[in-house]
């Protein structure tokens, strides 16, 4: 049976644990410049109805490194663009790859789309989740830190689909989670009161981001207006104001405390340049720890690795 990777949620700790373990050494093997084509004639399909730096360089970079092929399929590219229906894409698409990541708007086109394909299918952003970004997160916090267990992470800012997607994480793994939000821009109600009730070690909502960052060892914080509300820009940037990641907010938090962001960052905005150019700042491993984490993920759906 198939085994897709749209959301964090439901995922087991030993099988999110063993993608840890395996990005891991895949990093090794690529630091090292060492053979590591565990996929050797697969073919991964990338479809792009939002564009991207990291998503698509991460995948297709980390698919040619296991020895694949990634294909870039934009909308305008495929007959969905022209109105076929994303069933009879999702079947005929299935005849030809070997697994499909989809970076789009609605959820639901990405679970229709897992529900009529054959093959694994891959969450590569929709509005609501962006599980890769937050298992690549997990990890660079695991290399910081030794673990993210028992880890306190402070997210702050719009409650957006990387929220949400740390929600789900903290809702089947054991670190706290603490988030704050201006009312009006929660995260998604449904999926905050349920790891409410599942997370082992906590999800709080506060409206005061010092309150959120008090003795964090992660301080993160994404973009105020997410791809798609550009027209909200001068609007949020008003309410969003105090919810800035800046040298006092800093303070807050614990003294070896990591600042992350998934970018593209607004610099002067939602974080400033001394913090996220700071030495506490390891934005940069994030970026590169996509690539490594996202190939443990295309190993563990097509069954590579065994031999690397």
């Amino acid at each position: 049976m198939k085994q897709d990777f749209l959301t964090l949620y439901g995922l087991k700790k030993s099988d999110f644990d063993e993608i840890m373990n395996r990005a891991g050494a895949l990093k090794r093997l690529c630091r090292e410049g060492k053979d590591h084509r565990s996929l050797t004639g697969k073919t991964l399909g990338m479809i792009f109805d939002k564009s991207s730096t990291r998503t698509r360089l991460s995948f297709e970079v980390g698919m040619f490194q296991l020895g694949g092929l990634a294909i870039f399929l934009s909308r305008r590219d495929i007959q969905l663009g022209r109105g076929e229906s994303i069933a009879d894409t999702a079947q005929v698409i299935s005849r030809y790859l070997d697994a499909v990541m989809i970076r789009t708007f609605e959820q639901e086109i990405i679970e229709e789309f897992a529900g009529h394909a054959s093959v694994p299918v891959i969450n590569g952003l929709t509005d609501l989740l962006h599980p890769c970004q937050i298992a690549s997160d997990l990890f660079t916090i695991e290399e910081r830190f030794g673990s993210y267990e028992g880890v306190t992470v402070a997210y702050i800012g719009d409650g957006n689909n990387v929220a949400n997607s740390w929600i789900n994480a903290a809702a089947m793994l054991p670190f706290r989670l603490t988030l704050a939000c201006p009312e009006g821009y929660d995260p998604d109600a449904f999926i905050l009161e349920r790891a409410k009730k599942e997370a082992a070690l906590g999800v709080e909502l506060h409206r005061s981001p010092a309150d959120a960052v008090r003795g964090a060892s992660v301080v993160y914080t994404d973009v105020w207006a997410s791809m798609g509300m550009e027209d909200e820009q001068e609007e949020r940037s008003g309410i969003f104001r105090p919810y800035q990641v800046n040298r006092d907010l800093l303070q807050e938090a614990g003294s070896d405390a990591i600042v992350m962001h998934c970018l593209p960052a607004h610099r002067g905005e939602e974080i400033t340049d001394d913090v996220i150019d700071g030495d506490r700042s390891v934005v940069t491993e994030q970026a590169e720890n996509r690539l490594h984490v996202q190939k443990a993920i295309l190993e563990m759906l097509l069954g590579g690795g065994k031999n690397t």
